[in-house]
């Protein structure tokens, strides 16, 4: 997996996690750089955490699976990318303004179970792990401290946009390593 395949990745599962974010900064209102701080690390943390332990998991199977491993990647990205775009369709979430650790914790496992999945297949397609997680990470830090602003400015507008370019992103990415591991591409 290629930087710029890593980076779009990184991204489509960070959506969840904007989302969310933007939904804070509407609850908070004012809100100050430590908010945005507090928004990036949880949630960029569990990010990062979320593919790392799916990744050990995948290993303990890898051996047994590995012919397989272009259709699981596919399968268990075109779900997670099918769930998020029927969530942007969906009902809107109430986020409440509560920073606390017990509320950020829930929001943080919440967004992040799609990550364990993509830990699994980074297992299979033999990621180079820590540089990956740490990628997410960020990225997912730097989309939530936004996301925060971005509510407290413009609202929940963007959400379900933000819900459904994830989706997208991460079925195409999906579709992408079934191709290459059918050697179409």
């Amino acid at each position: 997996m290629g930087i710029a395949e890593l980076f779009i990745l990184a991204v489509g599962l960070s959506m969840d996690a904007f989302a969310v974010s933007v939904c804070k900064g509407l609850s908070l209102g004012r809100i100050t750089k430590k908010h945005m701080c507090i928004a990036g690390a949880w949630f960029g943390g569990f990010q990062a955490l979320m593919p790392l332990i799916g990744y050990f998991l995948g290993n303990f199977f890898t051996d047994m699976i590995t012919q397989y491993a272009h259709w699981i990647a596919f399968v268990l990205l075109v779900v997670i990318g099918g769930n998020m775009i029927k969530e942007a369709f969906g009902q809107e979430d109430c986020v409440d303004n509560s920073m606390t650790a017990k509320s950020m914790l829930l929001l943080a496992i919440a967004t992040s179970i799609d990550a364990l999945a993509v830990g699994v297949t980074f297992a299979f397609l033999r990621v180079s792990i820590i540089p990956a997680v740490s990628f997410i990470g960020i990225i997912t830090f730097v989309c939530s401290a936004v996301g925060v602003k971005i509510g407290s400015i413009f609202g929940t507008k963007y959400r379900s946009k933000a819900e459904l370019c994830g989706g997208i992103i991460l079925i195409l990415i999906g579709l992408k390593i079934l191709l290459d591991g059918l050697g179409i591409i």
